[in-house]
C-alpha cells in the first residue's frame, strides 16, 4: 500500500445519529494523534434518518469530551462502500449481520468485482470490551451515551494499536 493512498474505514450502526457518528470522530481523532492515514466515516443500515445530525444527546456528551460530531450527517450504507472502504466497523451483531448479508447481496450483483472492504465488529481487538456490542443509546439515559464513548474510546485505541502493528497506516 502506498503511503499517500488512505486507509478506509467505515463505522455503522442502525440509524447513524447515535453510535457510528460517535465512533467515526473518536477513531478519527486517535488516527490523527497518532498521524496514522487512515479516514474515517459512518453509516447506517437503515435509512431512518437521511442527512439528519447525529442525535443531540450524543452530540452534547461527545462535546463534553471533545469531540464534535455537529457535521456529520446520517446516511445509509450502499453497495459501493464494500468498493470504497478497506474496513467496515458494525457496533453490534445484529448490524455485523446485515453488514454481512448486504456484502453477500453485493458479491452476487457485482460478480467479478473484487470487494475490497474487511467486516469486524467495532470491539474486535477491545480487550476492555473484546467482541462485546456497543449497546445503543437512543431509548436510555445519559448513562447510555457515556457508555458509547467509553466503549469507542476503548476500542478505537485497540484499533490504533492494531493499525502500528500492520505497520502500513
Amino acid at each position: 500500500m502506498s503511503s499517500k493512498t488512505p486507509y478506509k474505514v467505515l463505522c455503522v450502526c442502525l440509524g447513524n445519529i447515535c453510535r457510528s457518528p460517535t465512533a467515526e470522530v473518536v477513531l478519527r481523532q486517535y488516527c490523527d494523534t497518532h498521524q496514522l492515514n487512515i479516514q474515517v466515516d459512518s453509516a447506517g443500515t437503515s435509512n431512518y434518518h437521511p442527512n439528519k445530525a447525529p442525535d443531540e444527546r450524543s452530540q452534547q456528551h461527545a462535546k463534553a469530551r471533545g469531540y464534535d460530531l455537529s457535521a456529520l450527517r446520517a446516511r445509509q450504507l450502499q453497495m459501493v462502500d464494500f468498493f470504497e472502504f478497506d474496513l467496515i466497523l458494525a457496533m453490534d451483531l445484529e448490524n455485523l449481520h446485515n453488514i454481512q448479508n448486504l456484502k453477500h447481496k453485493t458479491e452476487r450483483e457485482y460478480q467479478g468485482r473484487q470487494i475490497r472492504a474487511e467486516i469486524a465488529l467495532m470491539s474486535e481487538h477491545d480487550p476492555m470490551y473484546l467482541k462485546q456490542a456497543l449497546p445503543d443509546p437512543y431509548y436510555g439515559g445519559a448513562e447510555g451515551f457515556e457508555r458509547v464513548l467509553d466503549q469507542c474510546e476503548s476500542s478505537s485505541q485497540a484499533w490504533i494499536e492494531h493499525f502500528k502493528k500492520q505497520a502500513q497506516y
